[in-house]
């Protein structure tokens, strides 16, 4: 089964989408090249979901265009588009087989029996259901069915492939499995994918470029790791697995690092642009970047104020298999999430250290992160018991 693509580009200029008066999406500009993967990644309500409705023609534009090469298909209805749609529940007819289902969209187009025999045989091939062309949906798992799902999409040769969420009523196992099945089937076809989901991890691994939506505001476009290493501020390093995001102060800045304190912290930063002297900002650093140490004795306690070195106590402990998910609270009642393979037990006491380079600075700009996790005024079990 083969591919040709039936453009170069796929333009959006300034598209818009307003629902009563509210901005669902605003001005999206991107430009998506043939055969490349594009994840629109963001939190639930962020408008991806509405931007790929309004590429497939299942919302009206309130402002903006889509432009197929010097084409603009913003006026087209979604069946004149060519392209095809993979739903987060797979929406196959119950009454028709495997093959039934795949071939469906082919005759409608009223294609010749033969050419629907050998189409519909490829794309099942392709998602390797062969042995199960005869069986009806309800007889196959929820990878199956999605499998089926995407293999009715593809078999109308689409010059697009548009997936709102497709894996996310499976179970982490299948997850991960059809995750390296999208992607095979993505290069071995050369298609073009717009992939719509809230996971950053899933979108990592299979996009080419992604596109952080916020509140139906572009954030940031650009490749895996330019997101993962240099998120744009503080809502995408949030979202990109920033876990630790602390509302601190920058007293210091220049082209050695910025040094931000507050909540009785004094640490230093990469070098930040945007970042002043005297002003608020957000630093972030992620789980797996913080090293964990014992700490003997409260004698180091002066040396790891002056750097990047921070006296905690461990509170919970999760087995991940290879690695532990800790939480410690420092003295002043910050929480830290850490990652670690390093065996460490309630109670203990650490120092969490954290490498300058790992550690993001960001303007805080007019709002504001979730406030720091502060140490809980209400009594604790223990404390109950006693009175």
């Amino acid at each position: 089964m083969t591919r040709k693509e039936s453009f170069e580009q796929l333009r959006l200029d300034n598209v818009g989408r307003r629902f009563g008066g509210q901005d669902a999406l605003q001005d999206l500009d991107l430009t998506i090249r043939a055969g490349e993967f594009i994840a629109l990644l963001g939190p639930s309500g962020c408008g991806k979901s509405t931007a790929l409705n309004c590429l497939a023609g299942l919302l009206p534009l309130t402002s903006g265009s889509i432009w197929q090469d010097d084409k603009r298909i913003d006026t087209l209805p979604p069946e004149r588009r060519g392209f095809g749609m993979v739903f987060q529940n797979y929406a196959l007819f119950p009454h028709m087989t495997v093959r039934s289902n795949v071939a469906f969209g082919l005759q409608m187009r009223r294609l010749p029996k033969a050419e629907i025999a050998e189409r519909t045989a490829a794309a099942i091939r392709l998602v390797q259901l062969e042995e199960h062309v005869g069986k009806l949906p309800g007889q196959l798992s929820g990878g199956q069915q999605q499998r089926v799902a995407i293999a009715r999409a593809i078999v109308l040769e689409p010059s697009l492939v548009l997936m709102d969420e497709p894996l996310s009523n499976l179970d982490a196992k299948l997850r991960l499995e059809m995750r390296t099945e999208i992607r095979r089937i993505h290069q071995s076809l050369g298609l073009t994918t717009v992939y719509v989901t809230h996971d950053q991890e899933e979108a990592l691994s299979m996009a080419d470029r992604l596109v952080v939506l916020r509140s139906g505001q572009v954030q940031q476009i650009g490749t895996p790791e330019e997101l993962h290493t240099r998120p744009a501020n503080w809502h995408v390093a949030g979202f990109m697995g920033f876990r630790n995001l602390l509302e601190l102060d920058a007293t210091r800045a220049d082209g050695g690092g910025v040094v931000v304190e507050g909540h009785g912290l004094r640490l230093t930063g990469a070098p930040a642009s945007g970042v002043s002297a005297g002003e608020p900002v957000v630093v972030g650093v992620r789980p797996e970047d913080i090293v964990v140490q014992p700490r003997d004795s409260g004698a180091a306690s002066a040396r790891d104020a002056a750097g990047n070195e921070v006296p905690a106590t461990v509170e919970v402990v999760e087995y991940h298999g290879r690695e532990f998910a800790v939480e410690a609270r420092t003295r002043s009642g910050l929480a830290f999430h850490v990652k670690t393979p390093e065996r460490v037990a309630p109670g203990n006491e650490v120092t969490l250290v954290i490498p300058a380079e790992r550690l993001l600075v960001f303007p805080r700009g007019d709002e504001r992160p979730p406030a720091p996790a502060l140490e809980r005024s209400e009594p604790s079990l223990s404390e109950v018991g006693s009175t």
